[in-house]
């Protein structure tokens, strides 16, 4: 018996690839909920978790849609379950490991819930932005726990620079309000979710101008955070910061600017589906990318820590 579970140890280095799968998957899950409501398929499977009353869908290309990305999730939870126990199989064992990967199903679990409702509710706007902010927070737990797993202890790795952390820090408050802002776009957009005959409600604080007024306040709250985080790379590069950590936000900056392009052509071009995707996929990158820049920045070193240091010489 010993041996059988001897046999089931995960090492560091295996546990770090399944956690990068973890990663991977939920940020996958994203991008097909995103094709989900684009094609008009959010109401494919009116009820759930069963379609139409039935564990399968039937012939229908919104309830095929809709029914993949069910499938899609739950192969996502097992992912999880997976990264989950290897975390408590791994050797040396790190509580903040485990307790980091134990949140991943969970939140699984909790999108799943709150999915049920989104279409029970048939895609009230309140629902549908709720759905996608809390992805993005799961994604939280999945990107600490990569780059913990990539550590050698459950120590992280101090910082003395305070200045440049608590810069990079204020980039992830911005990011959080220009993804808000692009979740109310799309809720007040055509893009409702539903096919052609189905009624939607959509975000109308404004009435006929609601989509217009959010649009614009997105860009320019989008516009705000690409120049902050110039501003921050410009003072990384000053401060010669760690090689990791300018790689990270020179290429948030990039990923701003390109969404700032698609952002322009897709609202030009009456916001056409495979545009909107394409910057639904652009922001989940660029929210992949601030929290791996926060990650890179580490910790802010204790100041009991760094008196210490300068006395010693």
């Amino acid at each position: 018996m010993r041996a059988r579970l001897a046999s089931l140890t995960v090492t560091p280095r295996e546990f770090e690839r399944v956690a990068q799968v973890a990663l991977v998957a939920l940020t996958l899950i994203v991008l097909t909920g995103a094709a989900v409501r684009l094609s008009g398929s959010g109401l494919g499977c009116p009820n759930w978790p069963r379609c139409y009353g039935h564990v399968y869908p039937p012939l229908d290309t919104h309830a095929l849609i809709e029914f993949s990305n069910r499938v899609v999730g739950a192969i996502v939870g097992v992912v999880t379950i997976v990264a989950a126990a290897a975390a408590w199989r791994r050797r040396p064992f790190r509580r903040d490991l485990a307790w980091l990967a134990l949140l991943l199903p969970l939140g699984v679990v909790a999108q799943a819930v709150l999915g049920g409702y989104t279409v029970e509710e048939k895609l009230a706007p309140g629902f549908v932005m709720a759905h996608f902010a809390l992805s993005m927070v799961i994604l939280i737990a999945a990107v600490a726990l990569v780059w913990r797993a990539r550590e050698a202890d459950d120590r992280a790795r101090y910082n003395a620079d305070r200045p440049a952390v608590w810069a990079v820090r204020a980039l992830s408050p911005l990011a959080v309000i220009v993804l808000f802002a692009g979740t109310a776009a799309t809720a007040a957009g055509p893009h409702s979710g539903g096919a052609v005959g189905q009624l939607i409600k959509r975000l109308h604080f404004d009435g006929a101008g609601t989509l217009n007024l959010v649009i614009h306040a997105h860009g320019a709250l989008a516009f705000g955070f690409g120049l902050v985080s110039v501003v921050v790379w410009v003072m990384l590069e000053r401060r010669q910061a760690g090689a990791s950590l300018r790689r990270a936000v020179s290429l948030l900056c990039v990923l701003i600017a390109v969404q700032g392009i698609v952002g322009t052509v897709q609202y030009e071009t009456h916001l056409p589906s495979e545009l909107v995707w394409v910057h639904v996929a652009l922001a989940t990158l660029t929210w992949l990318c601030v929290l791996w820049s926060v990650a890179a920045a580490g910790r802010l070193e204790p100041r009991a820590r760094r008196n210490t240091a300068q006395i010693r010489p």
